[in-house]
């Protein structure tokens, strides 16, 4: 057999596994929609009906994952049933989800990342109204960062808690590479523009790269960064490869970050809680008085019941002076059976305590 036959039979092969794959995509579809009349048929006069499940998509991506065989990897095929599965998702409901914008930033990029393509995503000016679209049910659900392993937590999206009634239902991480972008027109620069976040994660290659040389001016995303420095002679702007692109600028150079493992975490915000997944993670948020041991007293539930802390962090309370706000991400769900009693002697402890989520752990 001729190289151009053995070509001709596997191309033949590919289109037919096409078709297969096609067909099996469009009966998926159709096993989507009627999920969708099912649970319309069985609402009760004047329920919201709830057709995002977050616990529901975490399961089947990680069974994606356990039963992958290659040669794909396991993160790039549950890449592609992400995509399935938000179109299918489209069919039954198309999901409005704000976003901390403006359109090009991280924070849009894990938005697809969590929801796929098929979503509307809007952008918002503040973290404070990605909160209010959500809570008045202009979205769906938000997308906003809460903390970045060089830079550590991001406070605003904290406080928004203080007051609000939404839930943690997700997380996603995205791994950050950051470009130092500028117009075509080569000019001396004189200043670079990029979220304060994102000038401290690239802290020592200005130093490096420019000393004292350049103005470091933040505003209040990479995107308007981006499109600043598109307008103005002798700017650049640290941003993402998706903001170079949106506002024609070049990439001068190319993963300028501190840290090669540069990392920031979002969590998805929503009105409904999310029930065990399976693989889970909680966030609270626990109030105390400045008085000795008032940390430990917090925290010793958590080693009684053998449960792991992911994160700690404090803020100041609002309420009080000198009274400080524990916000505490642990393993597992509220609904555990070893969870519920650490809970209730967490409410005992604390001068005030309020759960924030329970939610899947992020599955890519």
């Amino acid at each position: 057999m001729s190289e151009a036959q053995e070509l001709e039979s596997l191309r033949q092969q590919i289109d037919s596994l096409d078709q297969n794959i096609q067909d099996l995509i469009n009966q998926r579809a159709n096993c989507a929609q009627q999920v969708a009349e099912v649970k319309q048929r069985y609402a009760s006069p004047g329920e919201s009906v709830v057709f995002y499940r977050p616990e529901r998509e975490a399961q089947v991506l990680r069974k994606v994952m356990e039963r992958n065989k290659g040669p794909l990897p396991d993160e790039s095929m549950a890449r592609l049933f992400r995509e399935i599965m938000s179109q299918c998702l489209a069919l039954e409901e198309p999901l409005q989800v704000a976003y901390l914008g403006p359109e090009g930033t991280f924070t849009q990029q894990a938005a697809i990342k969590h929801f796929g393509h098929a979503v509307h995503c809007n952008g918002q000016v503040s973290i404070a109204d990605v909160f209010r679209e959500v809570a008045s049910g202009a979205a769906a659900y938000g997308v906003v960062p809460v903390e970045n392993s060089t830079e550590g937590v991001v406070t605003h999206t904290l406080d928004s808690f203080y007051d609000s009634t939404l839930h943690i239902c997700g997380e996603v991480t995205l791994r950050i590479h950051h470009h130092f972008l500028t117009p075509g027109i080569e000019e001396k620069i004189t200043r670079v523009y990029s979220h304060a976040q994102s000038l401290g994660q690239c802290r020592r290659w200005l130093d490096q790269n420019f000393a004292g040389n350049i103005e470091r001016i933040a505003v209040s995303s990479n995107a308007e960064a981006a499109r600043r420095a598109s307008q103005e002679v002798g700017a650049a702007a640290i941003a993402s490869e998706a903001a170079a692109e949106l506002y024609d600028l070049d990439i001068r150079h190319s993963n300028i970050e501190d840290r090669p493992d540069n990392t920031t975490r979002f969590i998805i915000i929503g009105r409904q809680e999310t029930g065990p997944s399976g693989d889970d993670k909680t966030s609270i948020m626990v109030s105390s008085r400045n008085q000795p041991g008032a940390l430990y007293h917090v925290l010793a539930p958590f080693d009684e019941a053998g449960v792991s802390l992911t994160r700690i962090e404090t803020r100041p309370d609002p309420s009080g002076t000198w009274n400080y706000i524990f916000f505490i991400d642990f393993e597992g769900h509220s609904e555990d059976a070893a969870i519920a009693p650490l809970m209730e002697k967490l409410r005992n402890v604390a001068v005030d305590y309020k759960l924030l989520g329970s939610y899947p752990r992020a599955v890519l």
